[in-house]
């Protein structure tokens, strides 16, 4: 990987003793040279597992307590911090139907607490890990995670630091994903699924985490980044992982989409497409058009080009579709 702008840097990441956050911080220690990386989180026993875990990182490594919903322990904890990796956030989306304001004060008030840290620190970026249920969503935690991005990308209209957001999918194999779900249901010989016709967006948590980085090192502050990436059909999951459990369909949940969006209609009259990623450029253009201009003029994103109009990326309409063979493969290497 090359090294630039992670070198010599102070890193916090707040939920980083979660699946990204742990890959993250192992990736970034094993290849690049961080002045030092803060763990920011709730649980003070993960926060030792990850402590024992990376021993050999002790040096570089600070586990700190706190809640993004306190404002001033996110004060305290970004003292001399230069990058923030926000990836703290209420993920269950039928968790979220049922105790709406529980994750309004994380996902909303949370990151509102994480940009006003930043505008009073000497952070200079900061990165919101956001989800394809943030676009056009249809349930509470969609909803909560878009404000969370609207507030990110607005904070770049308030200083020269720069705030952009990333969004991804699925993360395959992780905790509450389909994968293990349908292993641990099959050991009864029956499966339960929504819809035979759901699709999703897939991607592995390694592809996650070097995407991350490589925004992190190119970001102009505003934008939304978007990998392009992979679907899966929910019934090839089915045939892969519990070929001989019978398979029981009990209607959408609360808030489940049949197939997921990361790009709408709307979005795409301001959306640059690259060879592997979109980029979402703010509604206001005005308020940012200088960075903008120059990013699209720039030599290094010279084959960049504005999508199609009303273009939409969404799951269904994906052009690369993973096979069952390739699920399997890519599940077995996790």
């Amino acid at each position: 990987m090359k090294k630039n702008y992670i070198d010599n840097k102070t890193i916090l990441i707040t939920g980083g003793t979660g699946s990204f956050g742990f890959n993250f911080t192992e990736t970034i220690l094993k290849n690049f040279n961080p002045k030092k990386i803060i763990i920011f989180s709730r649980d003070e026993l993960k926060q030792s597992k990850m402590s024992e875990k990376l021993h050999k990182f002790a040096k570089k490594l600070r586990f700190f307590i706190g809640d993004v919903r306190d404002l001033e322990r996110v004060k305290f904890a970004l003292q001399n911090v230069d990058i923030i990796i926000h990836a703290a956030a209420l993920k269950q989306v039928s968790t979220a139907e049922y105790n709406p304001f529980e994750f309004i004060k994380t996902n909303v008030m949370g990151t509102q607490n994480i940009v006003d840290a930043c505008l009073a620190s000497k952070v200079q970026r900061s990165i919101l890990l956001s989800t394809d249920k943030a676009a056009a969503p249809v349930n509470l935690y969609g909803a909560t995670k878009l404000v969370g991005d609207k507030i990110f990308i607005s904070a770049n209209n308030y200083s020269n630091k720069k705030f952009s957001v990333v969004r991804y999918g699925n993360v395959m194999m992780s905790r509450g994903s389909v994968i293990p779900k349908f292993i641990e249901q099959s050991k009864n010989k029956i499966i339960y699924i929504t819809d035979k016709r759901m699709t999703r967006f897939s991607i592995t948590l390694e592809q996650g985490v070097a995407f991350v980085i490589r925004c992190l090192n190119n970001m102009w502050g505003g934008e939304l980044f978007v990998p392009k990436i992979p679907s899966y059909r929910i019934l090839d999951v089915a045939k892969v992982f519990a070929p001989n459990a019978k398979i029981k369909y009990i209607g959408l949940l609360p808030g489940e989409k049949i197939h997921e969006e990361m790009i709408t209609k709307t979005d795409s009259y301001n959306t640059i497409e690259f060879e592997d990623y979109y980029v979402i450029l703010p509604a206001a253009k005005n308020l940012l058009s200088w960075k903008f201009d120059n990013f699209i003029k720039s030599s290094s994103n010279k084959k960049g080009k504005y999508a199609a109009e009303n273009f939409s990326y969404n799951s269904l309409d994906n052009k690369e579709f993973l096979s069952p063979k390739q699920i399997k493969i890519l599940a077995k290497n996790i």
